[in-house]
């Protein structure tokens, strides 16, 4: 009965389903990537190559990296909390 009634209401339903089925996707995915401790560790990584060709003063160089570094600790203490939940 749950099929037949799902499939008589595709039309009017199906653009909602689909809506909410994607924006979970996109929310997973953001999730994902702002919990990708990867792409602070390029940061990072940039960073000191700019540093070290000195287009980037010592300043500059220790306020990014202490942002880099407070949003990497960030990312970690919610990986550990996601852990602690499951």
């Amino acid at each position: 009965m749950g099929f037949l009634l799902d499939w008589m209401a595709l039309p009017v339903m199906g653009p909602t389903k689909l809506v909410h089925w994607l924006a979970e996707i996109i929310a997973e995915e953001a999730d994902r990537e702002s919990l990708d401790e990867g792409s602070v560790r390029g940061k990072l990584l940039e960073l000191q190559e700019k540093y070290d060709a000195g287009e980037i003063k010592d300043a500059e160089y220790d306020l990014q990296e202490q942002a880099l570094l407070t949003q990497m600790k960030a990312i970690r203490e919610a990986k550990a909390d996601q852990s602690r939940k499951e």
